[in-house]
């Protein structure tokens, strides 16, 4: 596929997402390479322990960290045309966008269906300034790995439902229910109401969520935890970029003043100190401030 092709279709994906709240794209990863996923995880499926909670679903399974479970996920996690539409979505409102999860989830046979909800709706600031702004926070990427459909329960999707923010729940039958191949993927934004249908079949329904988020925000699963530096330096640097070893502009998430992303790899401190990291018009306000024009606005921390 050439560039301007790529382009083409992430435009059109993107229109998508934007107008309905969700998109569907098939065949977008090898679904062989999707089997190889699944078995790499099936062990970390069999020897998970069921959730707790009304939320969660105590007739669920779910675990974290799959960069370190497998070396096929980074082709999922730095998908090409999945990180063009999400930087289309939350590049305007960030610096950077950060990886927010990577959870496996699977519904047990006979599990029951899950409470409608918006997954930004766990940074509170998001009832502030989205309706208003239209800010997004979140955007989804869920990956099955087995046929998802509404008898072993694909998620449920409100369409429209992130343009009417206000309201927690919506009458059941305005939802759908996108069918999913191993290999297709379900993107949905952070605004959007959604559910996990329950499983009614007797197999169990195994998949996982990628989901990504403004790089300023503290995300769902602590990557600095489930990626701890030993374990990250691994990594090549886009990728722990995208962890959120890489300063986000200005100087927030610095290491004694200085990005993570050089430090992470250094044996040593060689006796650089703080280095600003600020964006053109913030360096544009400093500037005009020492010409003798003094800015109300403020840049960073006070001294």
């Amino acid at each position: 596929m050439s560039v301007i092709e790529a382009d083409a279709r992430a435009a059109s994906y993107l229109s998508q997402l934007l107008e309905l709240g969700y998109c569907v794209i098939p065949d977008l990863m090898q679904a062989a390479l999707v089997d190889e996923l699944a078995r790499d995880l099936r062990p970390h499926f069999e020897q998970a322990v069921t959730s707790k909670g009304p939320f969660y679903g105590e007739d669920t399974k779910r675990f974290g960290g799959l960069l370190s479970r497998s070396d096929r996920m980074a082709a999922f996690v730095q998908h090409g045309l999945v990180l063009s539409i999400v930087e289309a979505v939350l590049g305007p409102w960030c610096d950077r966008i950060a990886l927010n999860l990577t959870q496996a989830i699977e519904l047990m046979p006979h599990s029951v269906d899950q409470v409608p909800h918006r997954d930004q709706d766990m940074w509170p600031c998001s009832k502030l300034i989205a309706p208003d702004l239209s800010v997004e926070f979140l955007v989804n990427v869920m990956w099955p790995f087995v046929p998802y459909s509404e008898a072993n329960g694909a998620t449920r999707i409100w369409p429209g439902s992130h343009r009417r923010q206000n309201e927690l729940l919506m009458d059941p039958s305005a939802a759908i229910c996108p069918t999913l191949a191993p290999g297709s993927a379900l993107l949905f934004l952070g605004s959007t109401l959604h559910a996990g249908g329950a499983n009614r079949t007797e197999a169990p329904r195994r998949g996982m969520i990628v989901s990504y988020t403004l790089g300023w925000l503290k995300p769902y699963e602590l990557q600095w935890l489930a990626y701890p530096p030993e374990i990250a330096r691994r990594f090549p640097e886009d990728l722990t970029a995208l962890l959120g070893y890489h300063i986000h502009r200005p100087n927030l998430g610095n290491v004694d003043g200085r990005c993570p992303s050089g430090l992470l790899r250094a044996h040593h401190r060689d006796g650089v100190g703080a280095v600003d990291a600020l964006r053109p018009e913030q360096l544009a306000i400093i500037a005009q401030y020492r010409s003798g024009l003094p800015s109300p606005e403020v840049v960073g921390e006070s001294t």
